[in-house]
C-alpha cells in the first residue's frame, strides 16, 4: 500500500505549518532565542560533524606531555599542538606559567559552562520532543472541526480530514525521528566531553606536579575498561 502511495499523498502544507510554527513558537516560548539557536547549532554538530576522542587517546597523548615535562620542562609544551580544544587550552594555561590552582579553576569553569550549554541544548530538544505531538494533536482537533463544519460540502471533508490526520503524524514524526534523538545525542556527546574534560584536568594537574609518566597513566587507566588499558603506559625513559 506505502510503495503504490505518491510521497504527495503525506504532504499537507497547512498541517505541517501548523506544527512546525506552534512547535516553534512553543519552544521560544519556553526557552530563549539565542538558547533556541545555539541548541539547533550544537545538535547540527553532534549529530554530523563532531567526534569527541576516547579517552585512550587523551590518556596515551597525556603521557607524552608527561614525558616531554619531566625532561624539558613545562616550556617544552610551548610548540605542541593537539586536535582537542580543552586540552590545548589547558597547555595553553601551563605554558602562560600560570599557578597550578589557577589553571585547574580555569579548567574547571570551563568544563561547567560547556556542560551547561550541552545541558541547555537537550532540554530544548527534549521541549520539542514534547510540544510536536501535542501540536499535532491540536492540529487534528482544527481539521475535524473544518470538518463538521462542511459536511454539507463534501468537497472540503477531504482536505479537512487531510489536516486532521496528518497534523498528528507529523508531530510524531518530528518527536520520535527527530527531537528526541538528537536529545539523547546531545546528552551522550556532553557526558563523553564531561568525562573527557575530567581525564585531562586530572592529567594537567599531575603533569604541573611533576608526576611520573607511568604512575599518572596508571591513575588515568580508570576512566577506562580493562580490556581497554593494554597498551597505554609510556615507554620507559631512556
Amino acid at each position: 500500500m506505502l510503495a503504490n502511495a505518491s510521497l504527495l499523498t503525506f504532504l499537507n502544507l497547512p498541517g505541517l505549518a501548523i506544527v512546525i510554527g506552534g512547535t516553534f513558537a512553543v519552544t521560544l516560548i519556553k526557552f530563549r532565542m539565542s538558547s533556541v539557536m545555539s541548541a539547533f547549532r550544537l545538535a547540527m554538530s553532534a549529530a554530523f560533524t563532531d567526534k569527541v576522542e576516547r579517552p585512550t587517546e587523551l590518556i596515551r597523548e597525556a603521557g607524552v606531555l608527561a614525558m616531554v615535562v619531566r625532561k624539558e620542562g613545562i616550556l617544552g609544551l610551548e610548540n605542541h599542538q593537539t586536535g582537542n580544544e580543552f586540552l590545548q587550552k589547558a597547555i595553553n594555561l601551563c605554558v602562560d606559567g600560570h599557578p597550578p590552582e589557577l589553571v585547574e579553576e580555569a579548567l574547571a569553569q570551563e568544563s561547567q559552562q560547556m556542560a551547561e550549554r550541552n545541558e541547555v541544548a537537550e532540554r530544548v530538544f527534549r521541549g520539542i520532543g514534547e510540544s510536536a505531538p501535542a501540536i499535532g494533536m491540536l492540529g487534528t482537533l482544527v481539521g475535524l472541526v473544518q470538518m463538521l463544519n462542511s459536511l454539507d460540502d463534501p468537497s472540503s471533508i477531504g482536505p479537512a480530514m487531510a489536516v486532521a490526520l496528518l497534523t498528528t503524524l507529523y508531530g510524531a514524526f518530528i518527536a520520535q525521528l527527530i527531537a528526541l534523538p538528537l536529545a539523547d545525542k546531545l546528552q551522550l556527546k556532553g557526558e563523553d566531553e564531561s568525562r573527557n574534560q575530567i581525564l585531562i584536568i586530572t592529567s594537567i594537574r599531575n603533569i604541573m606536579r611533576g608526576e611520573n609518566p607511568r604512575v599518572m597513566t596508571e591513575m588515568l587507566s580508570s576512566f577506562v575498561t580493562p580490556d581497554q588499558r593494554t597498551g597505554l603506559a609510556p615507554e620507559r625513559e631512556a
